[in-house]
């Protein structure tokens, strides 16, 4: 692996409780005979990113048991309950003095989204001042990728669910958005009938 290659880092926020499922954590729910976590991870490693942060907080002695994550550095959030923002804090602080110079960051419960939207999104990093997000009909969504130029503004504002909202709000003339609609479906595993998704 190139120099280049390792300053785009894979960052999965892992930790949600799954509270509209009945508090069945996302990271465990079962795809393809496996938990979702470890299908997010390889989808990560098949799009480019030989580094991999996982953010665990629901059950994540769980997930660490169940789950096949080796090579993969795992960040505890303590504060998961707080919501996405404290999981995205949680992922950039574990970057920080890695060498990482961007975050691609994907969600656990978003299986619709493959190799092929990651790949697109990663390829469209420059430098530590990338912000770039992957795009459906035009619709901002996920992967996000996140230079660490943005790192701490980020994490200033990430409070809640809502995450990077806030910032790339402020930040829209500077995002690259890049269309991922014909390879993938942004669909989130948010409640029971969600469930219909997974294989």
């Amino acid at each position: 692996m190139t120099h280049r290659d390792d300053e785009v880092a894979g960052l999965l926020l892992a930790a949600g409780g799954g509270r509209r499922l009945g508090g069945r954590p996302k990271a465990l729910l079962e795809h393809r005979g496996r938990p979702l976590v470890e299908h997010a991870v390889g989808v990560l490693r098949a799009a480019g990113c030989g580094r991999v942060h996982v953010v665990l907080g629901a059950r994540a002695a769980a997930v660490r048991e169940r789950a096949e994550l080796s090579g993969c550095v795992l960040v505890e959030n303590p504060e998961w309950t707080d919501g996405m923002g404290s999981s995205l804090r949680a992922g950039l602080d574990s970057l920080a003095g890695t060498g990482a110079r961007a975050a691609l960051v994907s969600l656990v419960d978003q299986p619709g989204i493959g190799p092929e939207a990651v790949a697109r999104v990663r390829a469209a990093y420059r430098d530590e001042t990338s912000l770039v997000s992957a795009a459906y009909d035009g619709v901002r969504g996920h992967p996000v990728l996140f230079g660490a130029a943005h790192w701490a503004g980020i994490a200033a504002t990430a409070t809640g669910d809502r995450g990077a909202r806030a910032y790339l709000k402020t930040h829209e003339e500077e995002m690259t958005l890049v269309e991922c609609g014909d390879v993938a479906r942004p669909y989130d595993i948010d409640t029971p009938e969600d469930l219909a998704h997974l294989e």
